[in-house]
């Protein structure tokens, strides 16, 4: 139930999330590919699905504030349409 419920977060945020944590530079376009990489993989593999920032923070590419900085912004841009 709860990872049905982190697939269709995931599904909804993880492109704008990605797309947000390049444009204010914490991370790179190919780091956003490997870690939607490492999501599928996980997927494929029936292993517990994880948030695209939970991957980036896992690698180490991400700190808990950017991760905060960039939810933010999403939700910021989310409500602003």
């Amino acid at each position: 139930m709860v990872n049905d419920v982190d697939k269709e977060l995931s599904e909804k945020y993880c492109t704008r999330f990605g797309m947000i944590s390049v444009e204010k530079g914490f991370i790179s376009a190919e780091q956003v590919k490997e870690a939607l990489s490492e999501q599928l993989d996980d997927n494929l593999a029936n292993r517990p699905h994880r948030l695209i920032g939970r991957i980036l923070l896992d690698r180490g590419w991400m700190t808990p504030q950017q991760i905060e900085t960039v939810l933010n912004e999403l939700f910021k841009r989310e409500r602003t349409g």
